[in-house]
């Protein structure tokens, strides 16, 4: 599973660094929680949680079966 999270974050990943961000996978829980770090200018940005929401998760949702939640940490 955490390869194919990997993958699907690897989609998203152009359009964060084309605003000067990035994000790393830290963790994933047992229940289907993603734990991810937004970083760069993601990190500090006050959109920073639609992206993980209406991004980042909305994405991973969808390639990966069993994801229940993605978080920043």
């Amino acid at each position: 599973m955490r390869e194919a999270i990997q993958n699907a974050l690897n989609t998203v990943r152009p359009q964060l660094q084309a605003d000067g961000g990035d994000c790393e996978l830290i963790d994933v829980t047992d229940d289907g929680t993603v734990k991810v770090r937004l970083t760069g200018a993601c990190g500090g940005c006050p959109m920073s949680q639609m992206t993980l929401k209406m991004g980042i998760e909305r994405v991973l949702r969808e390639r990966v079966p069993g994801i229940k939640a993605v978080e920043a940490v």
